[in-house]
């Protein structure tokens, strides 16, 4: 089974016209201000899926500061999967500095979502105020049976691109830290922090609860990722993610192939690992 933990979908009228939607929201102007940063609807995603052999896909919004937005692209996340029960498992996603977005997530997740996610911070990184921010959500999910919040991270080194916050790897760590019993999914690898799963004292305990996922790793690292993934001892803790629409699946089927990996340990990676959340 292959699952697609990562991927984005949005309302049809955004797909139509984004200009319209960057006034008052600089993340998502950031982001897709370029008419080349794709937008999908979900129809659009479970063709693709058809196409490139993925069995589930997890389909999220953008964390918009309005909060109508928000419930109008959550709206369309559990649309999605109403629509197709077997293929499309979806996270809550919103910006949690709006006071209401604890009680969003348990909206969205009594309507049948698997969790929360890709929360971000793209301006300010995981500070304080995030941390403090994401606490009454992070409740509502450890309350739902441990629930997986996804949340955007990045390496904090390396070539400048849209959406890269100024996170660094002592806030990632206090993020583990400040929530040590929830069950966290860090995009994009985690900034390259699993690399001190290696060290022998504290990181391994700080990071139990914590998933890496894969998205956008064709465009950060070489295939060897996946080999280094697999010598830090965190293999099963790494979930197949596209950033779809960025990406469609077969450019990351290349670079795991171009990997060390035996065909057992790919299979970890594509599906195995991502069944304690998103299994049937």
């Amino acid at each position: 089974m292959i699952i697609d933990t990562h991927v984005h979908l949005f309302p049809d009228k955004i797909k139509k016209d984004r200009s319209q939607f960057f006034k008052g929201e600089p993340e998502f102007k950031l982001l897709y201000d370029s008419p080349k940063a794709s937008i999908a609807v979900a129809d659009e995603l479970v063709e693709t899926m058809d196409e490139q052999g993925v069995d589930i896909s997890v389909g999220g919004g953008f964390p918009w500061r309005n909060p109508e937005l928000a419930r109008q692209n959550n709206d369309v996340i559990i649309e999605a999967v109403r629509k197709y029960p077997d293929r499309i498992r979806g996270l809550a996603c919103f910006d949690t500095a709006w006071t209401g977005a604890a009680r969003e997530a348990e909206r969205c997740l009594d309507a049948g979502l698997s969790g929360v996610g890709e929360l971000a911070f793209y301006l300010s990184g995981i500070d304080r105020a995030a941390l403090k921010a994401l606490d009454p959500v992070m409740e509502v999910l450890r309350s739902r049976g441990n629930l997986p919040c996804m949340i955007h991270t990045n390496e904090p080194l390396g070539h400048a691109y849209p959406g890269k916050t100024p996170v660094t790897l002592e806030q990632i760590n206090d993020l583990a830290r400040t929530f040590p019993d929830n069950r966290i999914i860090l995009a994009h690898w985690g900034g390259g922090i699993f690399f001190y799963h290696v060290m022998k004292k504290q990181l391994k305990a700080d990071l139990k609860n914590i998933w890496y996922d894969t998205a956008a790793s064709v465009f950060l690292y070489d295939s060897t990722i996946y080999d280094m993934a697999e010598r830090a001892g965190v293999l099963d803790k790494v979930l197949f993610g596209t950033d779809y629409p960025l990406l469609k699946p077969g450019r990351y089927y290349a670079d795991l192939d171009q990997s060390g990996l035996t065909r057992e340990q790919k299979e970890m990676v594509l599906g195995k690992n991502a069944e304690i959340f998103y299994g049937n």
